[in-house]
């Protein structure tokens, strides 16, 4: 076949049930992902293993094949996922029972060797918090295309990066070499953008008002050739929309600069092109790719300690006397680095009582599960008839919850076995790659191009939104935003407005951190990494947003000075 397609029918773990029975059934497909691995999941999955040995992987991928598997291998489709979390092989043999008990014929292969907890001490993988849960490498597609070489109908994997799985089935469906990196990079744009599911189809959009249809937003295709390009699109009559704006919102999305790296090769985002090819039909060429790093990156979890939360509701008149007056008379019985925020959502002479109140948070963290538990928790209770007027709380806070720290960690690629067991029960050890490059060339910052004039023009003070969209994400305890415009006439007041110092302007949360600025013309976009903006990653919640998901939103909402024309 001259074009492979690749459908995903899940984004993360805890995806839209039935979605694999919707690819299958919605139209012609070749081979089916389904990402379901997060910094966060690697944690809960974790937990799981930790109560029980025999656990995890992603439960809900054996559902969707409780329902799909024989459909699946009635239409020849192949199905890669990394379900197999921190359990790879007892995933496979639940699938192996499953088979058996549906009486369907399936050859199924799992991938590992990046699971690296039994050598964390040996390769120096520490944390702060103390010993990992987890210790995780991600690894590249070449153990999957060896799976389906073999014959498997279904691949499951451990910590893959998210394009692997595409990257994986289009190098054997096309018998790529492992040098070919334009191609090898094109696969990865494609992955990329169909990895987070309905993301790409209109799904969490900046301009969702502008998609006739976003009740139900069907699950996206990446229409693979031989070269690397790509033309991404959907079933017809799935809800949603696959449209340049579409794309360019999960292209954006979770990563660093103009160089996206992987094991397999580094992704030149800045050499992307997109061009519409009809209804919901957006095709992805130009795409140059280069040698990858001959080091792999890390996902390191462990216990941070515990956490509790209370949130106090102030109403109405005096809000900052009566949250310090709360604080004054708890200080005591709360836990050191316990935080402190005021949401001041209460607005004057409001019409309704929620409209007049603002809301103080109070999230204590530490070691002591007693003491950030029940005694954090009836300090904040036992006040209640003794504070502030008005005094009520948004919820009972109750015991004490265990958190976990997350922290990126890099090992050299020939340290990492990269293992699959076939279809017959056979192991086979994919070599290291033979063409890496040190990993200061891969990930080499690439020199922002020389921007475009802007002609100075007439303005006017309105949101960012109304001309701009974003999309904002978590790498580890730091946060992206791209903004991109839609139309190109914007692009250079855009590039030259929107600067580090602007966005420390307009996001004052940020105005202490360490911030880049990345510059994607193909792409009428400007990405923001924020250092340290998320803590120690997600599962600390170290912030009211604790995914930064909603950041671009915040700064979308921000105004400043456009020019009329635009607006």
């Amino acid at each position: 076949m001259s074009v492979l397609r690749v459908g995903n029918a899940s984004g993360f773990y805890g995806d839209r049930a039935r979605a694999f029975r919707e690819m299958l059934e919605g139209g012609p497909v070749d081979v089916i992902t389904g990402d379901y691995l997060a910094e966060l999941t690697m944690l809960i999955l974790a937990r799981d293993r930790a109560k029980a040995p025999e656990t995890g992987y992603a439960k809900t991928f054996l559902a969707e094949m409780r329902d799909s598997l024989a459909l699946a291998m009635d239409k020849g489709v192949k199905i890669v996922v990394n379900a197999g979390g921190l359990n790879p092989a007892g995933l496979a043999a639940q699938l192996q029972e499953l088979a058996a008990t549906l009486n369907v014929a399936a050859k199924i292969a799992h991938v590992h060797g990046d699971d690296l907890i039994g050598r964390a001490g040996e390769l120096g993988l520490t944390t702060k918090a103390g010993k990992p849960l987890s210790a995780n490498a991600y690894l590249g597609g070449w153990g999957i295309a060896a799976a389906l070489a073999a014959g498997a109908d279904i691949v499951v994997t451990g910590r893959v990066t998210d394009a692997s799985l595409v990257v994986g089935a289009a190098a054997h469906h096309f018998g790529w070499a492992e040098t070919d990196y334009d191609k090898i990079a094109g696969a990865m744009a494609a992955g990329h953008v169909i990895e987070c599911g309905t993301q790409a189809t209109g799904g969490n959009y900046a301009f969702f008002d502008s998609i006739k249809d976003m009740r139900r937003p069907g699950f996206p295709i990446a229409e693979i050739e031989a070269d690397g390009s790509s033309t991404i699109t959907k079933h017809p009559g799935t809800g949603g929309a696959v449209t340049k704006g579409t794309v360019t919102a999960q292209l954006v999305y979770e990563i660093t600069g103009a160089r996206y790296v992987g094991p397999d090769a580094v992704l030149r985002m800045d050499s992307i092109e997109l061009h519409d090819d009809g209804p919901d039909r957006v095709r992805l060429s130009g795409i140059k790719g280069e040698a990858p790093p001959d080091t792999l990156k890390v996902s390191i979890n462990a216990l941070g300690g515990f956490r509790n939360e209370v949130t106090f509701v102030l109403t109405g008149l005096d809000i900052e006397k009566k949250a310090a007056l709360i604080q004054n008379q708890i200080q005591d019985a709360v836990p050191d680095g316990t935080a402190w925020t005021l949401a001041r959502t209460d607005r004057g002479d409001a019409a309704t009582e929620e409209e007049a109140s603002a809301m103080l948070h109070c999230v204590a963290r530490g070691q002591d599960a007693k003491l950030v538990g029940r005694a954090f928790s009836n300090a904040a209770v036992q006040i209640g008839l003794a504070s502030y007027p008005g005094f009520h709380l948004t919820a009972p806070p109750g015991d004490a919850t265990p958190y976990g720290v997350y922290t990126p960690g890099w090992v050299p690629a020939g340290d990492v076995p990269h293992l699959v067991v076939l279809p017959d029960g056979t192991t086979l050890e994919v070599p290291p790659h033979s063409g890496t490059v040190p990993s200061a060339v891969a990930l080499a910052p690439v020199e922002e191009p020389e921007l475009p004039p802007h002609m100075q023009s007439p303005t006017a003070r309105a949101p960012l939104g109304r001309i701009a969209a974003a999309r904002s994400g978590d790498k580890g305890g730091d946060a992206n935003v791209g903004v991109w415009v839609e139309r190109a006439d914007a692009w250079p007041w855009l590039v030259n407005t929107l600067t580090v110092d602007k966005i420390r302007e307009l996001l004052p949360e940020t105005e202490t951190l360490e911030m880049e600025r990345h510059v994607l013309p193909n792409l009428h976009a400007v990405n923001f990494v924020i250092r340290g903006l998320l803590g120690e990653g997600v599962a600390s919640n170290a912030r009211f947003d604790a995914q930064a998901k909603a950041l671009g939103e915040w700064l979308r909402a921000r105004h400043l000075d456009i020019p009329e024309e635009f607006l």
